[in-house]
């Protein structure tokens, strides 16, 4: 049993999703982010960084934070969705890093300056809308070649497709990037996505373009 400390943004998403593909059974916790529920004490024991999404395995007692590291960590505990050896080890890996690195905190800052503080500050706009373009280009290409980030359907698929899920927030036309449109109605599909996504709010609905 793992519990599930987290929040309907992508970054809980990615923990919710894979829990539901990899059928482990799981209970969730919500931590509701805009009431500060981040910062109480017994989370702060999960997630030292107050951040969402936070896990602790029952079966082993192990604590862990961060989205990425949770992934890596179900998938090694069910022996799917990550390659552990040769070459697709390492694309799942570089995409997963890709999206660590780039997609959640610049799509997130995109958030910040274009959906929440629209015309505060021109410069900030223009330059994370401008990226966030850029990085659905580079996702563009990428899906040109392969059916999936690393091939096959894995990690890094689940840790992208949330983000991507809030094109509107983004001001992105997924119409634009047709390789996106189509590996997002792949995923968007998946019956463990759509259950993974509705966590903790059963109201969500993934948004289609």
């Amino acid at each position: 049993m793992i519990e599930l400390y987290t929040w309907g943004t992508p970054n809980g998403r990615k923990a919710s999703i894979a829990l539901e593909e990899m059928n482990l059974e799981y209970e969730a916790f919500p931590i509701n982010i805009g009431k500060d529920e981040q910062f109480q004490p017994h989370f702060l024991k999960v997630s030292p960084n107050n951040k969402i999404p936070g896990i602790i395995d029952r079966d082993t007692g192990l604590k862990l934070f961060e989205s990425g590291a949770i992934l890596i960590y179900l998938a090694e505990k069910t022996g799917r969705f990550f390659e552990t050896q040769g070459d697709a080890k390492w694309r799942t890996l570089e995409w997963l890093m890709w999206q660590m690195g780039g997609v959640g905190p610049f799509l997130g800052q995109a958030h910040h300056f274009l959906r929440f503080n629209p015309g505060k500050a021109p410069y900030a706009e223009e330059r994370y809308g401008n990226e966030a373009k850029r990085l659905y280009g580079v996702l563009d290409r990428r899906l040109a070649e392969v059916e999936y980030l690393a091939g096959d359907y894995s990690i890094a698929d689940m840790a992208t497709f949330p983000w991507i899920a809030r094109f509107e927030w983004q001001q992105i036309d997924l119409n634009e990037f047709e390789n996106v449109k189509r590996w997002y109605h792949a995923i968007a599909e998946r019956p463990g996505v759509q259950r993974g996504y509705k966590v903790p709010d059963e109201s969500a609905e993934i948004p289609m373009p």
